[in-house]
């Protein structure tokens, strides 16, 4: 069973939460995964947009052949409203209650959001990473800050994102012909190894196969409780 570190209370005001995460940026370690990565989890959260109802998501794969191993969600309540830059108080408690439920403990976990490209240096991936103490990789559709030049056109092709003069992270391209991805560390990985592992996970798809399946099921699990 995954363990869960209780860090600090996720019901905060705005302040707060900027401020835990001041303090908690700190303690991310960017690091070579050690260990083979047999396993790699995507996570994801849909939510109502007509209630404060959110469908937490986390689909676990055997790497690198991404055959699913084990597919688990809830549905809860969020507390707080999405605000840019703190997406993982909205979000991860949620996570967290899918994790507690896995009987499959990954060895990375790719998440639908923002690692150390963040204006604190401090996103949804490096909090979850944080607060379960595993390597985490943040991958989003789009760019929360900073600045890169063209990426090649080709699978497998990438730039540096920079901000202030540091490396945040990279601008990948994931599928040929498609739009890239930004992918950033979490916590205990190195960029070298979080764009290793995003590569291996892109099969077919821009979005790699355990935050692509992990999306489809909060999306699935949330349709299915609307009315016909």
């Amino acid at each position: 069973m995954i363990q869960v570190r209780r860090l600090h209370p996720w019901r905060v005001s705005r302040e707060r939460a900027i401020a835990i995460q001041e303090i908690l940026k700190s303690q991310v370690r960017l690091e070579e995964p050690r260990g083979p990565i047999r396993y790699v989890a995507g996570t994801d959260v849909a939510s109502s947009k007509i209630t404060d109802a959110v469908w937490g998501g986390v689909v676990v794969l055997r790497y690198p052949e991404l055959e699913v191993l084990e597919e688990r969600w809830v549905k809860g309540k969020s507390h707080l409203p999405y605000v840019p830059g703190l997406l993982s108080f909205k979000e991860i408690p949620i996570l967290l209650q899918v994790m507690e439920h896995l009987q499959t403990d990954p060895d990375v976990i790719l998440c639908d959001g923002q690692g150390i490209a963040h204006p604190r240096g401090f996103g949804l991936a490096c909090h979850l990473g944080l607060v379960l103490e595993k390597p985490t990789i943040g991958c989003a559709k789009s760019r929360l800050l900073g600045q890169f030049s063209e990426v090649g056109e080709g699978k497998g092709s990438y730039t540096d994102l920079w901000h202030e003069k540091q490396v945040i992270g990279a601008v990948a391209r994931t599928r040929s012909g498609v739009k890239p991805m930004f992918v950033s560390p979490g916590h205990k990985v190195t960029l070298e190894a979080a764009l290793r592992i995003v590569f291996g996970c892109c099969k077919k798809y821009r979005v790699p196969e355990p935050i692509r399946l992990a999306h489809a099921l909060v999306n699935k699990a949330r349709q299915s409780e609307k009315p016909g």
